[in-house]
């Protein structure tokens, strides 16, 4: 049995959906693989996420991944001391043309920096009124109502998944480890699938000592089963931009080892075709290795 890999693509800026999206569309289509593009549809405050800083592991992470020289100055300054561009009216053309190169294209979400860093203390409506600005804007660009969703950051939680479910999405991607499966929080199930990201980001191994650029690709190459779905979370600003050759050496050595890309919403129905055989499973917030910060993942 071949080995099954699902590319997500998380696109958080102005400038990553600007210059990353078609960098990554033009690298999918040389070598024909697939891809699900989720993109940030309304203003861009990157800058603003300088809160971040009281989090544990934060400088740590910043000064291993150059943050500066992958993002931009110009990216860190939005929303603060330059205003906040908006993505989705900024970008519509580019975001059109990866829907007509044959991509999916989804949610990740309206403000990214106020998703990731505070959808956590969000009230229901509050978390509503930031979906459905995203639905609205994803509607306006593309003309259809998205079917996915991947939360910015992996922040997820109750309030979240249900206008997840008022939505009717296919599935999301939200979460961090193991099979697909139907998040329950608090005793509550809710009826959107979730398809977990599987392996480590690259911003997760970037500049540590024991993954130089020499060895990363190698180390992906070990961690891809047989056994099920490998989910692989990519960002524009990183893969699309400042790694971009070292995301080109992937993608080149996955296709020498025979491996077959699959579109996420494909995978969702044949997941779904079996809907008993789905498990629920509790959705928690976890640490991952390489990362400041908790995101959602199923309980061990």
């Amino acid at each position: 049995m071949p080995i099954r890999l699902a590319l997500k693509v998380d696109v958080d800026t102005d400038r990553g959906t600007r210059e990353g999206v078609p960098n990554l569309v033009a690298d999918c289509q040389a070598i024909e693989v697939t891809a699900c593009f989720l993109f940030s549809l309304g203003p861009d405050q990157t800058g603003r996420a300088i809160t971040r800083v009281l989090r544990p592991g934060f400088f740590k992470k910043v000064s291993r991944t150059s943050v500066v020289q992958i993002y931009g100055v110009r990216t860190l300054l939005n929303g603060t001391l330059l205003p906040a561009p908006h993505i989705g009216r900024r970008n519509t053309a580019t975001m059109r043309a990866v829907r007509d190169a044959g991509f999916e294209v989804g949610i990740h979400c309206y403000n990214h920096y106020r998703w990731q860093d505070y959808v956590q203390t969000m009230s229901l409506a509050e978390v509503r009124d930031e979906f459905v600005a995203a639905r609205a804007e994803f509607l306006r660009v593309f003309g259809f109502e998205s079917r996915t969703a991947g939360a910015a950051g992996w922040q997820s939680n109750a309030r979240s998944r249900e206008v997840y479910d008022e939505a009717n999405l296919l599935y999301a991607s939200d979460a961090r480890g193991g099979r697909p499966f139907f998040p329950r929080i608090e005793g509550k199930v809710f009826k959107t699938l979730e398809i977990p990201s599987t392996l480590p980001t690259f911003d997760e191994l970037m500049g540590r000592p024991e993954y130089p650029d020499e060895k990363i690709v190698p180390h992906y190459l070990s961690l891809l089963r047989e056994d099920r779905v490998n989910v692989f979370t990519i960002h524009a600003e990183i893969e699309g931009m400042g790694r971009r050759a070292l995301f080109q050496q992937l993608l080149k050595a996955c296709r020498e080892r025979g491996v077959q890309f699959i579109r996420l919403d494909d995978y969702a129905k044949e997941v779904l075709a079996n809907r008993a055989a789905i498990p629920e499973r509790d959705q928690v917030q976890t640490e991952i290795d390489g990362r400041s910060g908790f995101v959602a993942a199923p309980a061990a």
